[in-house]
């Protein structure tokens, strides 16, 4: 296809994922600001759907900063917002976590967890009940994980169930890879820690995506950049989706329809990028 235009007519919402599709980490890519303007003329509503490890306030606001303004989309869901949930709601696998949390990550992140009055901080995984990992924390770096070795040697020694609150690997930030909390968390399940993990690609977060967009899973399509966990979440939620080039996977367009066939995937488009 040429461009994103030629599916907007065969659905009637999207779903569309944010770093690697929308934004670069600093800046939209390029056609994505008129994509969303055409889809907002056409009456065709976006939920953007993100692994960020933070609710959606602080999303909302870093979009503002790019010019992706609120009345060009829905609505946010991230994986930050379902273990914010469910961490309030104690349900399933949080229901089990005791009150004293280890958190690793960037204070962004904080807001996951700190208006929850049932959960105290602790400074120490020694005396903590859980590890929560919102991902590699911006002053100790995000590019090597041998940094975070000795923390996480320390989260197991304590026997601490480690909350993943993106399961994303890594992203490109400026032209840069970055290691996210996905890899941490992959690290950790290496070494025999057990990870609660929310997000893409688990078929559940689709569900209160779908009822804030307001579509049917059959007239809607997924948007992502990541074989790992957008193309295959959306496959997993029985929805359509586009893959997109323009972020973690730089691949030429010819090449991508054989390394999605090889994960066992079946995109129905693959772009260079979201724009019209």
């Amino acid at each position: 296809m040429s461009g994103f235009g030629e599916l907007a007519g065969q659905y009637d919402g999207f779903i569309v994922d944010l770093w690697g599709v929308v934004h670069d980490g600093f800046a939209p890519y390029p056609g994505v600001l008129d994509t969303l303007i055409r889809l907002k003329g056409l009456g065709k509503p976006v939920v953007f759907l993100s692994n960020a490890p933070r609710r959606p306030a602080g999303i909302r606001q870093v979009l503002g900063s790019m010019g992706v303004t609120p009345d060009l989309y829905k609505g946010i869901m991230s994986s930050g917002e379902a273990v914010y949930l469910g961490l309030r709601d104690r349900t399933d696998e949080f229901a089990a976590l005791g009150p004293r949390v280890f958190h690793l990550g960037p204070p962004r992140d904080r807001d996951v967890f700190d208006t929850l009055t049932f959960y105290t901080e602790a400074g120490d995984p020694a005396v903590a009940d859980f590890l929560l990992n919102t991902g590699p924390d911006d002053i100790v770096g995000p590019h090597d994980p041998a940094l975070y070795l000795p923390t996480l040697a320390a989260c197991l020694k304590a026997g601490l169930t480690m909350v993943c609150a993106n399961p994303d690997l890594e992203v490109v930030k400026g032209g840069e890879r970055i290691i996210c909390a996905g890899y941490l968390a992959e690290l950790y399940k290496a070494e025999g820690g057990k990870v609660i993990s929310r997000g893409k690609p688990d078929a559940a977060i689709y569900k209160p995506t779908l009822a804030m967009l307001g579509t049917s899973a059959a007239r809607t399509l997924a948007v992502g950049d990541s074989l790992r966990t957008d193309i295959t979440g959306a496959k997993a939620a029985g929805i359509d989706a586009c893959w997109v080039l323009s972020g973690i996977h730089a691949l030429h367009p010819s090449a991508a329809p054989r390394e999605a066939e090889a994960e066992g995937l079946s995109p129905k488009a693959i772009l260079p990028g979201l724009a019209w």
